[in-house]
């Protein structure tokens, strides 16, 4: 594997931060090396945030931002309205996207990239009855990379939300049974 590099963007509130951190708390459990670190200022609720997540099945020395991403996730899809969620993206990276859109759509957007997308925000409205995406965009990495097993993600899941991950769970399956990989 070497080191799978991402970089997600999203708004305060909407777990970001909570979807990289318990995605590297998986590689951990699973005896894989990660490391996960947002990157936001006095922000509030809202605002823009980026959070950063390194999978290896090395040790992770570098501790720095990820400037030149194996992958993008974009978490908030009015974000692209503002601001070019490639930057550094490596050529041949990934990039998964929350959208109501079509695969197809978001290919011709970003052509020299590989795309996927999915409507988290949809199924977290039918499963946890809340817009907050993170656990479906959770399931949609899993699929998309490969980089982190299912069932050490869905301890994490139990683990953080304890009574509530009925509906994070479902959240996550669907969206891996939704998501679009082009």
């Amino acid at each position: 594997m070497s080191v799978l590099e991402t970089r997600w963007h999203g708004r305060g509130g909407m777990g970001t931060v909570t979807s990289t951190e318990l995605l590297a708390r998986a590689a951990i459990s699973q005896g894989i090396y990660s490391q996960s670190f947002p990157s936001f200022g006095p922000e509030r609720r809202g605002a823009p945030v980026q959070a950063f997540l390194r999978i290896s099945d090395e040790p992770i020395r570098i501790r720095t931002n990820v400037y030149e991403p194996d992958m993008v996730i974009i978490v908030d899809p009015l974000l692209m309205q503002t601001q070019d969620m490639t930057v550094g993206l490596k050529p041949g990276g990934k990039i998964l996207i929350n959208t109501t859109k079509s695969l197809e759509e978001m290919k011709k957007r970003f052509d020299n990239w590989q795309v996927a997308v999915v409507n988290a925000k949809k199924i977290a409205l039918e499963t946890i009855k809340l817009p907050i995406t993170n656990t479906a965009l959770m399931g949609a990495f899993v699929k998309f990379t490969g980089a982190v097993e299912l069932s050490f993600v869905e301890e994490q899941i139990k683990e953080r939300f304890g009574s509530k991950a009925g509906g994070n769970l479902e959240a996550m399956y669907r969206a891996i049974e939704e998501v679009q990989i082009g």
